[in-house]
């Protein structure tokens, strides 16, 4: 997607009730006056559900509830730097859509457990995402 968005405000079905993991990456140079290896706070801002994050390859650390801080500093370098964050939701958006009508349902549970106009969590990374010194 060109930008940040809620997955559940999605108009596309498939996007609108996922779930599962969505991968978001971007590159970057250093914020003015910033240094590797220093504190480097990235602000993933509204997460639905859970994020972890890598830089430059190296894991630096999940979060799973507000605020979604993470210190990215000992990961960074000078020049460009590659961001990486995986955010997994849970599976209630995926059963509400697997109950809309006509809908083919994905998922299988024993029980029935959410009707077709239940509400839809947040879900993806939502933002927004600030790297603070």
């Amino acid at each position: 997607m060109p930008k940040l968005a809620p997955l559940e405000q999605n108009a596309e079905a498939g996007v609108k009730y996922f779930s599962g993991e969505a991968t978001y990456s971007r590159s970057f140079t250093l914020p003015k006056g910033a240094k590797a290896g220093q504190p480097l706070w990235l602000d993933l801002g509204q997460v639905g559900d859970l994020a972890e994050v890598t830089v430059n390859g190296k894991p630096v650390g999940a979060a799973w509830h507000a605020p979604y801080r993470i210190d990215i500093g000992k990961a960074v370098k000078n020049g460009a730097n590659t961001i990486e964050v995986k955010v997994a939701n849970l599976w209630v958006n995926r059963l509400v859509g697997d109950a809309q009508p006509g809908a083919k349902p994905i998922t299988w549970t024993a029980m029935p457990t959410y009707r077709a106009d239940a509400p839809l969590r947040p879900s993806g990374l939502i933002g927004p995402v600030k790297l603070e010194k």
